[in-house]
């Protein structure tokens, strides 16, 4: 796969590009597929997870680009039900979106669905907000822990080989300044990029390219 994560969705014309050059065609000539099951462990899961499928969330913008069909994808339903009637789903489309919320959750769904174990079979473009970003990281820090998986931890999927810091320095998050990043890269003892919310991060083919019009900042392990 092809990743494109980000910390607020496509917030800017350079990540836009950066995902159009991914998908190798317009967004107009795209398939997605979005994944909203990280919210449903926030409180008022359900409302976020309608403003992202709906594209009624400009700060984070993702669902409301002007994709050719879009259709939801939710874990949360499929262990329960026969895997011909969703992978064939997946291994079509051009792209997922995968909502923020609470990253252990989706990391916990995402194994038990087996998304995770279909991700590197995939021609999908996989695009993360916040969450649906830091879950493919080997690990997410301490900082990041708020539902608890039945295996403890704060191991993720381990999909890319850096750990993400979200929404740096942003006005509703004053834990989130770069010394707190610095503090918790400190943790998580692998690569760890810090990233606003005009930042994303491209992987392909295990080549990373930072995507910015904001500000960063990657600790060393």
């Amino acid at each position: 796969m092809k990743f494109l994560l980000t910390s607020a969705g496509i917030t800017n014309t350079s990540i836009h590009d950066a995902l159009v050059e991914l998908l190798g065609k317009p967004i107009a000539e795209s398939n997605a597929l979005c994944i909203p099951t990280a919210s449903h462990a926030n409180p008022g899961g359900a409302g976020q997870a309608w403003k992202f499928i709906t594209g009624r969330e400009p700060r984070t913008p993702m669902c409301e680009l002007g994709w050719k069909s879009l259709g939801v994808l939710e874990l949360t339903a499929l262990p329960s039900i026969a895997e011909e009637l969703w992978v064939p789903g997946v291994q079509e489309t051009d792209v997922l979106l995968v909502n923020g919320g609470d990253p252990l959750y989706l990391c916990h769904w995402m194994r038990q669905s087996g998304l995770a174990d279909l991700l590197p079979s995939l021609r999908a473009v996989y695009v993360g907000l916040s969450a649906g970003s830091i879950v493919m990281a080997p690990r997410i820090g301490e900082d990041f822990v708020r539902w608890t998986p039945p295996t403890g931890g704060d191991e993720t999927l381990g999909v890319v080989p850096f750990a993400m810091f979200p929404h740096l320095d942003h006005p509703a998050l004053p834990e989130n300044t770069m010394a707190d990043a610095e503090r918790w890269a400190a943790g998580v003892r692998v690569p760890a990029y810090a990233i606003d919310d005009q930042t994303a991060i491209k992987v392909t083919d295990g080549a990373v390219e930072v995507v910015s019009e904001g500000h960063w900042k990657l600790f060393p392990p």
